[in-house]
């Protein structure tokens, strides 16, 4: 990891990706302390969807403002869990963030790993069509007959999106209808060479050797429980966590839900947390190797 790379060609945007718990947050606070150091001030912006959210802290593993070694942090805790948060709204608000930094002087570290989100930033990435209207009717569609009548009109339209498509996950369904109706193409891909949405632009991954990795998310989805995770749950419940479309469904977040109405126990929820992040570390591994030109760093 080289500080000074071009240290002449102006405000440098880094990306920082690599699956979860691979140790993100702490490289991205030594990236930018080592820019700092050589007289090149950089900030960091946050590119994680669930710590978006504010309270949502111990099941995303947020960086508490303790921690943060003075660096200033941009887009965390910005939506409340109530709210949805999506790619297409979070593309234009990095962007701005991003811009006004660099306009400024600074260097910028986005780090996270959601992909999707990531690559929205960093790459050329434009979204499939758009309409409000006919989402409603899909979803009341949905609500009134369930996922498959979706499905079979959407194998009818576009068999290929239709095996693409996770059937188990409803609004997936309603979108890809939508976009397919709207004459779009639902599969966002990344294209083999995309190019990127900022020139002077570095690359940095992190990988960590799978067996310690499986070991290491399995003992932190432990220490979220340990550490109050229920009750940081609990006490989102009036700010409409149980309601939001986006947060209800975070991993670990929705299983501590399902353990306070009662549908898992403790132990249920915390093996299916276990085992729903190992398999997202799987797909952040799958999705951030395509990215050309990373620099992969082994984590210490």
């Amino acid at each position: 990891m080289d500080g000074t790379a071009a240290a002449d060609a102006g405000p440098r945007l880094w990306a920082v990706v690599g699956a979860t718990g691979t140790g993100k947050s702490e490289l991205s606070l030594d990236l930018a302390e080592e820019l700092a150091a050589s007289g090149r001030p950089a900030e960091i912006v946050n590119a994680d969807a669930m710590q978006l959210y504010r309270g949502m802290d111990i099941g995303t593993a947020k960086l508490p403002p303790g921690e943060r070694r003075g660096i200033p942090h941009h887009l965390l805790d910005v939506r409340e869990p109530s709210e949805e948060a999506a790619v297409a709204w979070y593309q234009p608000l990095a962007r701005a963030v991003i811009g006004q930094l660099m306009a400024s002087g600074s260097d910028v570290i986005l780090v996270g790993g959601s992909g999707l989100y990531v690559s929205s930033v960093i790459f050329d990435f434009r979204f499939p069509p758009r309409d409000d209207a006919l989402r409603a009717e899909l979803e009341a569609e949905l609500a009134a007959g369930g996922t498959e009548p979706l499905l079979e009109r959407l194998r009818t339209l576009s068999p290929a999106a239709a095996e693409q498509v996770d059937a188990r996950n409803p609004r997936r369904v309603v979108r890809a209808l939508e976009v397919v109706l709207l004459g779009g193409d639902p599969q966002l891909t990344l294209p083999s060479a995309p190019a990127l949405w900022h020139p002077n632009t570095s690359l940095l991954g992190l990988r960590r050797d799978r067996a310690a990795l499986v070991e290491r998310l399995d003992r932190r989805v432990e220490r979220m429980w340990a550490e109050g995770l229920l009750d940081e749950v609990r006490g989102l419940l009036p700010r409409g966590i149980a309601e939001g479309r986006t947060a209800s469904r975070a991993i670990g977040y929705a299983q501590a839900l399902a353990q306070l109405d009662g549908r898992l126990s403790e132990a249920e929820a915390i093996a299916q947390t276990q085992a729903l992040t190992r398999r997202y570390a799987r797909r952040q591994i799958g999705w951030f190797k395509r990215y050309p030109g990373v620099e992969w760093i082994d984590a210490r």
